[in-house]
């Protein structure tokens, strides 16, 4: 393969070449870096250009190397990070203008780790403001783009992530995930990834002046966008390294005990009384046309309390919102996200006092019926969103935009409120009126159950294909 060719390869693809010297990192990153000069104008997917930074590492990988290190397991992979994440030297600015030169002092633990294990970050990538939008734009940096098209939004809060990874900027993008801001771009770009559950990537910001409320900590996950399946199996036991800055971390390997028999997986297509379109019916049954076929014993069962758990844990969370963040949105935020969160309100009202603190009791019995479940179906293959992917700025219209685009996503934030793991993938490409479009469903697993989730994406990838290459297609005849 030509050096300018390399960014088409996945992560996995590319260690197997950087880590037996076949290829040096600093023709790795140098192929991404090219590819970003490209494309990245059109997208506005990341934000800060790390290229110099990133060639310097590289060389001193190459140079390590020759000089007989062991080289990581992702060495000389191009990355990038989300910018509400602390990189050392740069803003955190999480989308807001008043944040602009809040330099993070060091590294935090994601990115500590994904150095450790030889990634190169080329870039920082975009997120709505306070990364509380599933669509990306903000005052200070702009709107990314979507690569299928404008008609789309490139989802978030991990919008610059999701767009970046799949139009070939890096072969892996950090995110994080409060209510489904790794998922939401996945569904949106067409990537594969998995939501950690509670515990399992240790997190913690250094340029932070306080503790994140209760909710927050329960509920948001650190975690990465890929193109492939593989590459999740791949850098997630990097990610999950231990960090003594995250007091909570749970500590165990990546790879699980093997299940006896073939596994079952519970099947549901209820929307809870959202319309389904037919072609997320399709990439469901799809995806489980594929899982039966791959050995797994597909069942249509209900998992229990979707909605409920769903809706009172976002409702929770929006107490927990409106009592710590209000204020700072009210005083840093734009005219188009303040009137945003107010819609937030009205959609998911705020649980407040004793009631906000027996809801959050209350989660305790819903992942105790989801555990129960867990027991007999490991997996749970459901719809991700009921509809297509929406339009940018769908969250601006109002009530009915809102509801569109996070009141139908209980599958969503339920995971996020019971802290269990949830993947998502492309199991489709439809063909709609404003063009060409992937749908992603849900695959949930067990509590640390990670690996399970992710086996089920890649036998749904092997027969689905990787959505990134009829994508790279278009955007080649798009320029052409």
């Amino acid at each position: 393969m030509a050096k300018n060719d390399l960014w088409r390869l996945s992560a996995t693809e590319l260690t197997a070449l950087t880590r037996a010297g076949d290829v040096r990192a600093e023709d790795a990153v140098q192929a991404s870096i090219d590819r970003m000069k490209a494309v990245n104008p059109a997208l506005n997917a990341v934000v800060e250009d790390l290229s110099s930074e990133a060639l310097e590492r590289a060389r001193a990988l190459d140079k390590a190397r020759a000089n007989g290190a062991q080289p990581g397991p992702l060495h000389g992979v191009p990355v990038t990070i989300k910018i509400n994440v602390d990189q050392a030297g740069h803003a955190t600015s999480n989308g807001v203008t008043a944040l602009k030169d809040l330099i993070a002092p060091a590294d935090a633990p994601v990115v500590e780790n994904l150095h450790k294990a030889g990634a190169v970050v080329i870039g920082r990538t975009n997120t709505p403001e306070f990364s509380f939008r599933a669509d990306t734009d903000n005052p200070l940096f702009g709107r990314t783009h979507n690569p299928w098209g404008r008609h789309i939004s490139p989802g978030g809060s991990s919008g610059g992530a999701g767009a970046a990874v799949m139009a070939g900027i890096g072969a892996l993008a950090h995110g994080n995930d409060i209510g489904g801001s790794l998922r939401f771009p996945a569904a949106a770009n067409g990537a594969v990834t998995v939501k950690p559950g509670l515990g399992r990537v240790p997190a913690w910001n250094p340029s932070q002046t306080a503790e994140r409320g209760l909710l927050a900590q329960l509920m948001s996950v650190q975690g990465l966008i890929t193109r492939a399946a593989e590459d999740l199996h791949l850098s997630m036991p990097s990610l999950i390294a231990a960090d003594p800055r995250d007091p909570f971390h749970v500590p165990i390997p990546w790879r699980g005990a093997a299940l006896d028999g073939p596994i079952k997986v519970a099947f549901t297509k209820n929307t809870h009384g959202y319309d389904l379109h037919p072609e997320v019916e399709t990439a469901l049954d799809f995806a489980r046309d594929a899982l039966s076929d791959a050995g797994y014993q597909v069942e249509g069962v209900e998992p229990p309390c979707v909605f409920d758990a769903g809706r009172t844990g976002y409702r929770a969370l929006m107490g927990e919102i409106y009592a710590l963040m209000k204020q700072d949105v009210d005083a840093a935020g734009s005219q188009t996200v303040r009137d945003i969160f107010a819609v937030y309100f009205q959609e998911f009202p705020p649980f407040a006092g004793e009631d906000l603190l027996r809801m959050m009791a209350k989660r305790t019995h819903y992942a105790r019926q989801w555990s129960l479940f867990l027991e007999e179906y490991p997996l749970v293959l459901s719809p991700f969103l009921p509809q297509p992917f929406f339009r940018p700025d769908r969250d601006t219209e109002g009530a009915e935009g809102v509801h569109e685009v996070l009141g139908c996503a209980v599958y969503s934030y339920a995971m996020n409120f019971l802290g269990l793991p949830a993947a998502s993938l492309p199991a489709r490409l439809a063909e709609l009126p404003g063009g060409p479009q992937p749908i992603n469903v849900q695959i949930a697993a067990r509590r640390w159950r990670e690996d399970l989730a992710v086996d089920a994406c890649a036998a749904i990838e092997a027969r689905a294909g990787r959505m990134c290459l009829p994508l790279w297609e278009k955007m080649q005849a798009a320029s052409a």
